[in-house]
């Protein structure tokens, strides 16, 4: 079963211009047998009023599923908040989520509601809601209980009408017993429980998200019936892992249609991750090997700086597996966030650092 919908706009609650949804947005498809489970699932939980956990890898798409519950919800007609808990600083993760008063802090001129407020009869999507704050992480639970709010220079509550939908793709059970993750929390969050197993156990989504990829890239490209050979084919859905999930196969399909001929997607024009090939006896991903061979091909080059090129390469591509979030390239790379972004600005990702967006889909 495919559900493709029309993308719709976001409407940014702090101000930016308006943006629109990512391809992997609407690209709702649930052909593999694991996958029509799933929407199975989504569609007993989704009526209900229950807050929602969602879990997966990086890239399996844990907003759209969150956003599908939302419009299978009594609330759809609300309105649906999307926060990214990863990309929060501890001085103002309060002031976003729950709001501040005029004067509470150096710099709030005016008084401005949270992010809570601004979902007030729809739903409330924290991703990577592992990465919040300890102890933001008790006030979270304190709204969580009393269904109301406190704004940052206020004694006055506010009731709020919201269904919280978290996401996160860090084993929370192990950051409980970490004492990284409160355990009450914990289980406030995962009333309900979402899963989506990665791309690499659904292969029956590949072949149609492939497709759908196709198509759409295929038309802002301007190509007349793009297609993909038997051999691109058996490549996609035997010949890879896809470590990156469903955001790596469209980049996969997009640069594939940026270099093919006569509109024909053969192999060779297949930009496949290392990390992802397998070998065809075994059906192993063998990422080590690739990389023993990939460095050895470096070296034969005899650049100057080797070490600092090399070093550079695994920050970016860590920070772009980790959809430019520096918290998890921190924890994927086992290095400090101070590290990871002195080393991203030292080589040109971060020039002015990173600002805090929400965005609001009123639909």
């Amino acid at each position: 079963m495919s559900l493709s919908p029309a993308p719709k706009p976001l409407l940014s609650f702090a101000g930016p211009p308006i943006v629109p949804l990512g391809l992997r947005a609407s690209a709702l498809v649930f052909e593999d047998v694991k996958s029509k489970a799933l929407l199975e699932r989504m569609h007993l939980i989704g009526p209900s009023t229950a807050n929602v956990l969602v879990t997966g890898e990086t890239g399996t798409g844990k907003e759209l599923i969150a956003r599908h519950v939302h419009k299978l919800s009594r609330r759809a007609e609300g309105p649906f908040v999307a926060v990214n808990c990863g990309a929060f600083s501890e001085s103002l993760v309060e002031s976003e989520l729950f709001g501040h008063e005029r004067g509470s802090f150096t710099g709030a001129t005016i008084a401005r509601a949270g992010w809570f407020e601004a979902a007030r009869g729809g739903t409330l999507f924290l991703d990577e809601i592992g990465d919040l704050p300890v102890a933001m992480q008790v006030k979270l639970l304190r709204v969580l209980q009393e269904r109301q709010v406190v704004r940052l220079g206020s004694r006055r509550p506010v009731a709020i009408d919201v269904r919280v939908v978290a996401a996160t793709n860090v084993n929370l059970e192990e950051a409980v017993a970490a004492g990284r993750f409160r355990e009450d929390l914990y289980y406030r969050l995962q009333v309900a429980t979402l899963h989506i197993p990665p791309l690499r156990e659904r292969p029956g989504d590949i072949l149609p998200l492939a497709q759908y990829f196709l198509g759409v890239y295929g038309e802002r490209l301007g190509l007349k019936e793009p297609a993909l050979s038997a051999e691109a084919i058996d490549v996609l859905v035997r010949g890879h892992s896809w470590p990156g999930n469903t955001r790596e196969l469209e980049n996969v399909i997009h640069h594939a249609l940026l270099v093919c001929r006569e509109n024909v997607v053969r192999p060779e024009d297949l930009r496949l991750s290392p990390l992802g090939l397998r070998i065809a006896t075994s059906g192993r991903v063998q990422p080590f090997e690739a990389l023993h061979d990939a460095l050895l091909a470096v070296f034969e080059d005899g650049r100057p700086d080797l070490y600092t090129e090399i070093e550079t390469a695994i920050t970016r591509t860590a920070y772009e597996f980790c959809h430019r979030n520096q918290v998890q390239t921190a924890r994927l790379l086992g290095i400090s966030r101070n590290i990871v972004r002195a080393k991203l600005m030292q080589c040109g990702e971060l020039p002015n650092g990173r600002k805090l967006r929400a965005f609001v889909d009123p639909s």
